[in-house]
């Protein structure tokens, strides 16, 4: 019985989805959320603000459990980089040059689809653009 025991904690342990990695993409002054994403299962889909291009700041969140694991060796909680017609580019000083968000994950056996809004985009913290008032 014990060894029943024994190996289906083991097995349970093995079959344990990967951590969840979350991960939240805004303007440089912070100010807007041009995009984010969440992993599952090692898959991570980045939704992204098309109609932005410039330097953006990109978070990485883990849980308690996931730093306690270590499941992301080495990744920070903020990168500098810029996102451009919907490629998001980060910039990783350890790593050298600029790197995709696809690249980038790839590293830590994250595989990540990019969606691209090509209209309006709809995130939760994303501020609509109010029209300048007028001089009458």
């Amino acid at each position: 019985m014990r060894r029943f025991l024994t190996a289906l904690l083991t097995l349970l342990t093995l079959s344990t989805p990967a951590a969840a990695l979350q991960l939240i993409v805004w303007d440089r002054d912070l100010s807007t959320k041009l995009g984010d994403g969440e992993s599952s299962g090692g898959k991570v889909t980045v939704r992204l603000a098309g109609d932005y291009s410039g330097p953006v700041v990109v978070l990485f969140a883990q849980s308690d459990e996931e730093r306690a694991r270590n499941a992301f060796p080495g990744l920070k909680s903020r990168y500098a980089g810029s996102l451009v017609n919907g490629q998001l580019n980060i910039l990783a000083e350890d790593r050298g040059a600029a790197q995709s968000i696809t690249k980038f994950l790839g590293a830590y056996r994250v595989t990540a689809t990019v969606q691209v809004a090509s209209a309006a985009l709809s995130l939760p913290g994303l501020r609509k653009a109010t029209p300048p008032a007028q001089n009458r």
